[in-house]
């Protein structure tokens, strides 16, 4: 039996080892604990990836708020990513000023344009609601008009020249005012500032085990002859 009481006895140095762990490791296991909810936090606050936002159009032909002559006999949409070809994942509806129907068949969805056949004639405001599933999974949807003039010659002064449609339009970008560029820029200074505090604990980490082994009545160092225990 191990005579735990007498000072010096091998016993007695077992039980001082075993108690300087346990005293050691209940730091290192709030230190652990700490790190780990700052990490949690600095992924919770830092901002999404630029590729999970939504697609968006980027233009159409007409153009919005544009004047033609006659009722052109499709509409294209152009968006900003590859939009569901799936039935029934784009709907179109094309109203003249007197809300009647000018939509003819189903649209059409390639890579990131939907088409939408016409019919009738019109004349005055035409309005256009449609609604597609963009590359992210979400639906988006949105509205505008242009104008038919009904004189049937060259399109008015008003209207626009769409660019044809590329492979891969580029996005858009809206003009940011000082106000959105901070919203922009603070969760990053937050989640840096995280980081540097996590930086901190794992050093503070590394110094409290780098004294414990250097702290007397530890394990013993490597190349220490069993006869060295007292």
């Amino acid at each position: 039996m191990l005579d735990l009481a007498r000072p010096g006895s091998k016993g007695a140095d077992r039980l001082d080892r075993v108690m300087s762990r346990g005293i050691h490791t209940r730091p290192a296991a709030r230190w652990t604990a700490l790190i780990a909810t700052l990490l949690a936090t600095a992924a919770l606050l830092l901002p999404g990836s630029p590729a999970a936002a939504h697609d968006e159009l980027l233009g159409s032909d007409p153009a919005e708020d544009s004047t033609v002559g006659t009722l052109p006999d499709e509409l294209t949409l152009t968006f900003s990513g590859r939009i569901a070809t799936d039935p029934g994942a784009s709907e179109v509806e094309v109203t003249d000023a007197s809300g009647a129907s000018l939509v003819d068949a189903d649209p059409v969805a390639e890579d990131n344009t939907l088409t939408q056949a016409l019919t009738g004639e019109a004349s005055g405001a035409v309005t256009v609601l449609w609604k597609v599933v963009s590359s992210d999974g979400h639906p988006i949807s949105g509205e505008f008009t242009f104008e038919v003039s009904g004189s049937g010659g060259e399109p008015s002064a008003t209207a626009t020249t769409e660019p044809e449609p590329s492979g891969s339009p580029e996005p858009t970008a809206p003009p940011a005012d000082e106000a959105s560029s901070f919203d922009d820029v603070w969760p990053w200074v937050l989640g840096g500032l995280l980081l540097a505090a996590v930086g901190g604990g794992l050093v503070a980490l590394f110094t409290v085990r780098a004294r414990r082994e250097r702290t007397p009545g530890g394990e013993p160092q490597p190349g220490s002859a069993p006869g060295d225990e007292h």
